[in-house]
């Protein structure tokens, strides 16, 4: 049943793009049906092992064997496997439905559904392998399904260009990645995650060698996770992502591509535990992060890339958690923000194909009328997103900014700070799209009035359910995952006990404890007054833009996104192809190996001819 969870989604796989063409929209049901399988078997093992609370290995074959190395694959299953896995299958089988409709004009329809099978394969692949060569196979698979299905309208240049963006951020991080691994085996001898992480208490602070050690191994490794996960220096792939279709968009963000870094942390939270520096590094990077997401999506235009800086912001909130060593919390946070993500972008490819493609909030408006569940689901999303009470965003969002609060370190201060300020930009542009597509008058042409409808009956399906479930989690697993002595997880998340103070929280002065929501509402209170009763207001700044200098620099910089991708262009970029053009152009083809290769022995026989022809001359 075990192997039967990853097996079925690639079996979809092979029968989508080996016999699509044959058996023709009757693959749509083939895919679908392994997927759900894929999820019911998910559910069923983690009730399971829930019980028992235990965890399953199980070999499947040797793999590698040369002198001491030894792998194999094996399946390593307990209550964080079985849990991910759920929420990876069931948010792909929504996915699958959602698609049926979405994308039932597209002639690609039979690949596009085989790609998102492979894209689940991959990722159950990542979360249930039991070493860390396995993980990595996993890994570069969601990097290449990302880049298939970002590229899927193949014909279309923005398309290639951010399908190769995310291939090259990620092949960067994945050098790291690998740097973290080889250190692994060059500690450990073996890359299986039982063993390592038996071993890992007992060289805490011990002398191994004075180059490799605890906290080179979890830098490395989180720079690795950093490409996947879209943290700040990373994250320029993210937002040119939204190329590819919506329920794309939705699988990426939502349950598998971004959340494998964080899954990562979690999983090897056993050698993170142990090394403060990294664990501080960690901290730091989140809630920049966190930061730079909330501000960047403040001016944004695009619906899609609005919803993806909102990505990238909860991502950061993720990475916080695992800094400060609070992995079920970041856990728990991917849960959740799984469930609301989803919702968001499939709600938003609803709300965009029943405006004919259009993504420009702009031009929206005033579609309550036409779009009432649509509305609807989009509004249970964005209060998720934003954290309003008894909703499944603010259990979450809650429990991990006060546990930063009380943790006591170098750097919680710091990072509560920042995701104060982030609380605040996201309930703030979460209110303006909100506002801007549903409430105001509408800015569309008058033809579309007579045109615009609710989306079909599968794309209603995957809505309402995940508006259901996204109401309701938070409530139901914040006991199960973070409640004071629970023992869901077992031995799959290490904990520091010195510094678990979990039960703080209760004992916080009750300004805290409501500053966070304190600060949602006044957000929610900004929009409202800039974008539905004072509608001008930009407007006149606009007019008035030369005596309000420092705020359109403000907006530019935000606009262009704190001007990060020009950063990597001309210092990265531009740099390196200077580099190379002086060096490995210039120096080494033109000068070196001219001097010395061809070039020099064929000047050498015209001269020698020449020396001898004058010879026989005289």
């Amino acid at each position: 049943m075990f192997f039967l969870i990853i097996l079925l989604p690639f079996l979809g796989f092979l029968c989508g793009i080996l016999f699509g063409r044959y058996i023709g929209k009757f693959i749509i049901f083939i895919t679908i049906l392994n997927v759900f399988l894929s999820c019911y078997y998910s559910l069923l093992l983690l009730f399971i092992n829930y019980k028992l609370n235990g965890f399953i290995l199980l070999p499947l074959s040797p793999w590698i064997t040369c002198d001491e190395l030894e792998v194999s694959w094996e399946l390593l299953g307990d209550n964080l496997t079985f849990f991910m896995c759920f929420v990876v299958t069931f948010i792909s089988l929504l996915v699958h439905i959602y698609s049926c409709d979405y994308m039932d004009n597209d002639p690609h329809l039979i690949r596009f559904l085989s790609y998102l099978s492979l894209f689940t394969f991959f990722m159950l692949i990542l979360i249930t392998a039991a070493n860390f060569i396995q993980m990595f196979v996993g890994w570069e698979g969601v990097g290449l399904s990302s880049y298939l299905l970002i590229n899927f309208w193949f014909t279309r240049i923005q398309a290639n260009k951010a399908a190769i963006k995310a291939m090259l951020f990620n092949r960067i991080a994945d050098m790291f990645m690998l740097l973290g691994l080889f250190a692994i085996y060059y500690t450990f001898e073996t890359f299986d995650y039982i063993i390592i992480f038996a071993i890992a208490p007992d060289l805490f602070g011990a002398y191994v060698n004075p180059v490799v050690n605890l906290d080179f191994i979890c830098i490395f490794l989180f720079l690795g996770a950093m490409g996947k996960s879209a943290q700040l220096g990373f994250h320029n792939w993210l937002p040119d992502a939204m190329e590819g279709p919506t329920p794309v968009s939705a699988l990426i963000h939502a349950a598998t591509m971004v959340t494998a870094g964080v899954f990562l942390l979690i999983r090897c939270s056993h050698i993170f535990i142990y090394s403060t520096v990294a664990l501080d590094f960690i901290s730091i990077v989140g809630a920049l992060t966190a930061f730079f997401g909330a501000t960047t999506g403040l001016f944004f235009h695009d619906l899609k890339r609005v919803i993806a800086f909102s990505t990238c912001s909860q991502l950061g909130y993720m990475v916080l958690a695992c800094g400060l060593g609070r992995f079920n919390i970041a856990f728990f946070h991917l849960v959740t923000h799984a469930f609301f993500k989803a919702l968001l972008f499939l709600t938003a490819g609803a709300i965009i194909h029943s405006m004919f493609d259009e993504q420009d909030i702009r031009k929206m408006g005033g579609t309550i009328k036409y779009l009432p569940i649509t509305y609807v689901c989009f509004l249970i999303g964005s209060l998720n997103l934003i954290g309003f009470p008894f909703l499944s965003g603010f259990y979450s969002k809650d429990i991990l900014l006060e546990l930063v609060f009380i943790s006591y370190s170098n750097v919680s201060f710091f990072c509560y700070f920042f995701g104060l300020l982030s609380i605040f930009f996201t309930s703030a542009y979460s209110t303006r799209i909100l506002i801007l597509i549903f409430l105001t008058k509408p800015n569309f042409n008058r033809q579309f009035t007579k045109n615009i409808v609710e989306s079909p009956s599968y794309i209603k399906v995957s809505l309402i359910t995940l508006s259901f479930v996204s109401i309701i989690a938070g409530w139901f697993l914040s006991d199960c995952f973070c409640g004071l002595g629970s023992n869901f997880f077992g031995t799959a998340i290490c904990f520091d006990f010195d510094n678990y103070n979990v039960s703080d929280i209760e004992f916080l002065p009750f300004f805290i404890k409501c500053l966070p929501l304190f600060v949602t509402f006044l957000g929610m209170y900004c929009s409202f007054i800039n974008y539905f009763f004072k509608k001008h207001f930009y407007f006149f700044l606009f007019l008035e833009r030369y005596r309000f200098k420092k705020f359109f620099l403000f907006y530019k910089f935000l606009l262009k996104k704190w001007y990060s991708d020009r950063f990597v262009n001309e210092f990265f970029g531009i740099s390196f192809l200077k580099f190379c053009k002086t060096y490995a152009y210039i120096s080494l083809d033109r000068g070196l190996l001219e001097k010395t290769g061809p070039t020099f022995f064929s000047k050498f026989i015209v001269s020698w001819k020449k020396f001898r022809s004058y010879i026989f001359f005289f």
